[in-house]
């Protein structure tokens, strides 16, 4: 199917480009919204376009005074608005961004600045112990360290800002002139790491200017939206959108916490979000828990079953229709989007059906990070949509059922890994970038995700499972909290798997459905339905054995399972349930 544009957009060559293009047209508008709170007494500062960028030349200004202007320049925090502003700093003055994970261990923190070769690191107050730590033992390149706020032995980030105003107000206009590269390195990002060492990805300016570009003309985002930053900054995805909030002129708040959420959401009259499919199911969960609590499930049923059909004589009335359940969510939600991981389709169904647009996209660090993404005129639940305008998709190597790996070509693959050349000849060929990803295309040609290729499960007789089929189902289950699908050793025929589950049940609702019951019992609940789940697929995708836990299952910091990890550590525990 031919690509289509919904929207007009400006490409721009660099985000410097953007963010004075943003600035110019949207100007006093409000940029990010924050919150003060001093004594139990709550405020909120409103901060424009214009004050956005006074400060960002501010703090740049007196970056390049310290003599920053060609080193890198680390940040560890959480989604604040210094955190922003350090990140465009760094950008708008062609300094090296390295953006790291603040849930990383120590010795992982240490590493990666070690790796990266930052020579300053800007942190976040909460985690001035570990930033000591790193500090006083010395095995990093960094020689500056600059606290977020007012911490004792550190500048501060509001302290710079003061000083690189005056440096301004005197005349000094070597950073504001600055001539940015658009196709250097400029951004220096870690992969989460699911199977090994994370790997360190260089992109360049023009990596994410052409990707928000490309959002831009199809994703129906507006200026009067107000976006909750629920994905962490240091992760591409959320890093990315930050941008791209920017160049719609949207309105930024930042959330206090998962637990908050739905006060956060009435609090700031949120329209917009961009989650991963953990966080977007949860929220639906939560929905779908509160209904039944209520015993209102026949009669939200039968009325999404009315909607449906008014909607095909182009009659909208959710937002009426289902105003008591959208005003749980703060009654402006209209409009989210799920990266990361796949989504479960009967979520994504069931937030449409209520009024509520989710899409799906689909991309990786490497590709900064929109390979593919559905759009505000073509939705397919359970599918990842269409290739960006700007990025050439391709399947290679399809089986009997189409299923290939996706290869892609564009302006918004990554420059490489850095200081690896092993791993970087191996995703990229005559320039095209091997994601590792499966997948295929239906006659209409959306694009549907399988699983990734390391994680295909080959059986003898050569028929291939992907985890991720089953586990979408499984997760379903109202018992259960998460689920891995993995392959066990067949005890008669070594050359042979079992496919096994993994089950987290979900304590909450466990207690609550069956107070005081015994672990073989629920055993027993959960297994009758995965059996009725069996059921669905042909004989060769049967689960044979399940173990059931309340323990999480092992997670990087953006919360993907570590299968491999996971399967080791199960694989080594002679503690399989045969069934």
């Amino acid at each position: 199917m031919e690509k289509e544009k919904y929207f007009e957009a400006k490409e721009y060559k660099n985000v410097k480009e953007l963010i004075y293009a943003s600035v110019q047209k949207y100007n006093e508008k409000t940029a990010f919204t924050i919150k003060h709170k001093d004594n139990q007494e709550t405020t909120y500062e409103n901060i424009s376009y214009k004050k956005l960028l006074e400060e960002v030349n501010y703090l740049g200004t007196k970056f390049y005074e310290l003599g920053y202007q060609n080193k890198r320049i680390a940040i560890v925090g959480r989604n604040r608005y210094e955190w922003v502003i350090t990140h465009l700093a760094n950008l708008l003055g062609g300094i090296v961004s390295i953006p790291l994970d603040k849930e990383l261990q120590v010795d992982e923190l240490e590493s990666c600045l070690a790796r990266s070769k930052a020579d300053v690191l800007v942190f976040d107050e909460k985690y001035v112990e570990n930033i000591k730590e790193i500090q006083e033992r010395g095995k990093t390149n960094v020689k500056n360290y600059i606290c977020m706020s007012k911490e004792e032995g550190y500048i501060s980030i509001p302290e710079l800002k003061e000083q690189g105003k005056e440096k301004i107000e005197q005349g000094n206009k070597e950073y504001i002139e600055a001539q940015i590269d658009s196709y250097k390195m400029n951004i220096l990002l870690f992969t989460s790491g699911t199977t090994a060492q994370s790997k360190a990805v260089m992109l360049s300016q023009n990596n994410i200017a052409s990707n928000v570009y490309s959002m831009q003309l199809v994703e129906d985002i507006r200026k009067e939206d107000v976006n909750i930053a629920f994905l962490p900054f240091h992760h591409i995805f959320g890093s990315t959108c930050l941008i791209v909030m920017l160049a719609f002129g949207v309105t930024t708040v930042f959330p206090d916490g998962l637990r908050y959420i739905a006060q956060n959401l009435k609090e700031y009259k949120v329209s917009v979000f961009v989650g991963v499919p953990l966080l977007v199911e949860a929220i639906y969960k939560k929905i779908e828990q509160g209904i039944n609590k209520k015993g209102k499930t026949k009669i939200v049923n039968l009325a999404k079953k009315i909607s449906n059909i008014l909607l095909k004589l182009h009659i909208d009335i959710r937002k009426k229709l289902f105003k008591e359940i959208l005003d749980e969510l703060g009654g402006n939600l209209r409009f989210v989007i799920s990266g990361g991981a796949p989504l479960d389709k009967k979520v994504a169904q069931g937030f449409n059906e209520l009024g509520i647009k989710v899409v799906q996209g689909y991309g990786l660090t490497e590709t900064s990070p929109v390979i593919a993404a559905e759009n505000c005129k073509k939705v397919k639940y359970g599918s990842i949509g269409f290739a960006m305008e700007n990025v050439e998709l391709e399947l290679v190597n399809q089986d009997e059922q189409g299923v290939g790996e996706i290869r892609i070509k564009g302006p918004n693959i990554m420059l490489g890994y850095y200081e690896n050349e092993e791993a970087t000849n191996q995703v990229l060929k005559d320039g095209w970038f091997y994601t590792g990803d499966l997948a295929y295309f239906d006659k209409e040609g959306y694009l549907f995700l399988t699983g990734r290729k390391k994680d295909m499960i080959v059986l003898k007789n050569g028929k291939k499972v992907f985890p991720e089929e089953i586990e979408t189902l499984i997760n379903r289950l109202e018992e259960v909290q998460e689920c891995l699908v993995y392959g066990m050793p067949d005890s008669k025929d070594k050359n042979d798997v079992k496919l096994s589950v993994k089950v987290v049940y979900d304590k909450e609702v466990v207690n609550e459905k069956y107070p005081n019951i015994k672990m073989e019992e629920l055993e027993a609940i959960i297994w009758q339905k995965i059996k009725e789940i069996n059921k669905t697929f042909p004989p060769y995708k049967y689960i044979k054995n399940m173990i059931l836990t309340d323990k999480e299952l092992i997670k990087t910091t953006t919360k993907k399972v570590k299968r491999n990890e996971e399967i080791k550590q199960i694989l080594n525990k002679d503690c399989e349930k045969t069934s």
